[in-house]
């Protein structure tokens, strides 16, 4: 089976300008994706953009790219018109629609969706990681289904799995019937909290920059690698504590 993935990466973002294509450690950010999409059991790594220069650094990363007509580009946009309209154009018969703005992903994580998909009796699955249970509180500041005076130990409530957009599995006939990024038999391809993070803030962004800089799953290494871990360290813990995490 002809196992393709997509990245999705319009021009045109409000939050951080370029984000898709935003320095981090030394990369765009849609490198990291498409390295992870090249080392992993896709045949073919694909981008669907509206702007040159995410174009241009994507065929230099190793990408092939489908050019993405500006009515689908839009903020209002849906991923599912991107999909569409891409496998009107490109055949496959299962496809890995993937976020840039997930660059922690590695490829035994794409691997693993893409095994659920051909291997269980599965029609699709989205990128997860597991939760346990924590006291939330709306907006009224009033507790979510649970009450104060009888709070649950975090043992007695299940884990739960919080989709955290990274990726989404499908096969092209289930997308063809159901219109959705995931539909059908759906399950959980589960990721590690640590690479689950998404950059949607310059927040996110000095996270993950921390991260990519004190990890060797993302870096080379070199004969100044215990500095580097220790001045890793110490970024971390400034942002920790400047969070209040």
């Amino acid at each position: 089976m002809k196992t393709v993935s997509l990245i999705l990466a319009r021009g045109g973002s409000k939050g951080i300008p370029n984000k898709n294509i935003t320095n981090i450690n030394g990369r765009p950010l849609i490198d990291y994706v498409i390295q992870s999409s090249n080392s992993s059991d896709c045949h073919e790594t694909w981008v669907s953009t509206n702007c040159k220069e995410i174009k241009n650094i994507s065929i230099k990363s190793g990408a092939k790219v489908i050019d993405r007509p500006e009515e689908i580009s839009t903020d209002n946009s849906k991923n599912e018109e991107a999909i569409a309209h891409f496998l009107e154009n490109v055949d496959c018969d299962i496809i890995v629609s993937i976020q840039p703005t997930s660059p922690l992903i590695l490829p035994q994580d794409i691997n693993n969706g893409i095994s659920l998909v051909k291997n269980f009796d599965c029609d699709s699955c989205f990128s997860a990681t597991e939760k346990h249970w924590t006291p939330h509180w709306d907006h009224n500041i009033e507790p979510i289904e649970w009450y104060p005076e009888n709070r649950p130990f975090r043992q007695q409530k299940p884990i739960t799995y919080e989709e955290n957009g990274a990726f989404y599995v499908t096969t092209k006939e289930n997308f063809n019937r159901t219109k959705l990024r995931y539909g059908g038999n759906v399950m959980p391809a589960i990721i590690p909290l640590a690479r689950s993070f998404q950059i949607d803030s310059l927040e996110d962004l000095e996270l993950v920059n921390i991260i990519v800089r004190g990890s060797d799953l993302y870096n080379s290494r070199n004969r100044h690698q215990s500095q580097r871990k220790i001045k890793h360290s110490q970024e971390l813990d400034r942002y920790l504590k400047s969070s209040r995490v």
